[in-house]
């Protein structure tokens, strides 16, 4: 492996980590910085195997701007990201979000509409006319209306993941295909960690991005996170009847969601109370067929035929406390820092939390003030208030 000791050391190399070492290493290039990821393929992180969404319709300030900041980031980052003459292709495409909604949702639904617009976000407020005139193929029977963010869209996220490491590994950041086993510690502070396939490397400062494992790493320091790796299953379809274009991220308030993709197929996916809690990647042609398929029908009764291609299953690294990142230092453990607890938003999320770890662990003013969601939290039990997570 070489070295033997780091400045830093990321526990999990997916974008979250990725993100912070890229962040660190420009902000100080002298640093020396490991990041340490098990599986280099990628084959099972969450990064990889989400449907890659970026949206400012959220009712909390500081989840708006955190998507403010990586639409910009977004928008510039195959320039950004350019080595040796290579960029990345992010693929970022901006063909909205959709929420429709109830009259029961509306007072929430107006509140956070308003606190969207108060930022300067560029979000509307469609009647069920203005719906049925952009996509005729939709039953809006029950919903008063949507929000839209015409800004908001999908994008490659394993472009963007291997975009910020090879521009990390470009700034001195060193790869190690390992796993962190445990966090050593000296009293109340970090002073190294040790590796799965063997040996301790000394470093004061630990970051945990390790996204459904993340407790796994925390449990070695004797801290409980409240985060469970749940799985998430993703439906391809192939409809019978065709829309005229692009479909945004359509998200109905019983958290089903879908989009177009690439090739004139449809994606379908909605996170349940009963999603299974654990490491199972296997996904199931039941619930479609049994729970999503008859929801879908009902909001676009067209699609009562169609094909099932294929599925997919990824882990959200669900925060059972609020479903809000959990990012800071751990109180009790100098030099023991989390990026963790996303509950499916850690993609979109990724660029303003790894500038915000850097910026804690170098001692810099936050761009962007995010102690809200300070681990201090989860030690006092006061959860986040947010409404609408989907």
């Amino acid at each position: 492996m070489g070295a033997k000791n780091f400045d830093i050391v990321i526990s999990g190399g997916g974008i979250i980590g990725s993100s912070t070492a890229y962040y660190l290493t420009r902000n100080d290039e002298r640093l020396k910085v490991a990041v340490v990821e098990k599986d280099p393929t990628y084959t099972r992180a969450s990064t990889t195997l989400s449907m890659s969404n970026v949206r400012i319709q959220f009712s909390l300030k500081e989840n708006i701007q955190i998507s403010q900041y990586a639409m910009e980031v977004l928008k510039k980052f195959e320039n950004d990201m350019e080595v040796d003459g290579i960029k990345p292709n992010a693929s970022f495409r901006q063909e909205g979000n959709l929420f429709l909604i109830p009259s029961v949702d509306e007072k929430n639904a107006r509140m956070s509409f308003n606190l969207q617009q108060s930022l300067g976000c560029q979000i509307q407020w469609w009647s069920t006319e203005e719906i049925c005139k952009h996509y005729p193929l939709y039953n809006t029977e029950g919903y008063i209306g949507g929000t839209f963010g015409p800004n908001d869209g999908h994008f490659d996220a394993y472009a963007v993941l291997m975009g910020y490491k090879r521009k990390a590994r470009s700034q001195g950041v060193i790869y190690i295909d390992d796993q962190v086993l445990s966090v050593v510690k000296n009293g109340n502070q970090v002073e190294g960690i040790r590796l799965a396939q063997g040996g301790f490397v000394a470093t004061p400062y630990v970051v945990n991005s390790g996204g459904a494992w993340a407790s796994q790493l925390t449990e070695t320091v004797g801290v409980a996170l409240p985060v469970l790796p749940t799985k998430r299953q993703i439906f391809v379809l192939d409809t019978a009847v065709k829309p005229n274009g692009p479909l945004p991220l359509t998200v109905l308030p019983s958290g089903l969601y879908f989009r177009t993709e690439t090739g004139g197929v449809l994606l379908l996916g909605k996170s349940m109370a009963d999603d299974p809690i654990g490491f199972n990647f296997t996904w199931d042609e039941k619930r479609f067929q049994e729970t999503l398929w008859p929801e879908l029908a009902q909001i676009v009764p067209a699609w009562d035929q169609l094909k099932l291609l294929r599925g997919w299953a990824g882990l959200y690294a669900v925060n059972t406390l609020d479903g809000n990142a959990i990012l800071g230092e751990w109180p009790t453990l100098k030099g023991f820092y989390l990026a963790n607890g996303f509950s499916g938003h850690g993609l979109q999320q990724a660029p303003a939390v790894g500038r915000y770890i850097s910026e804690l662990i170098l001692n810099q003013a936050p761009s962007l003030d995010l102690s809200i969601f300070s681990p201090q939290r989860i030690i006092e039990n006061k959860p986040i208030s947010e409404v609408g997570i989907v």
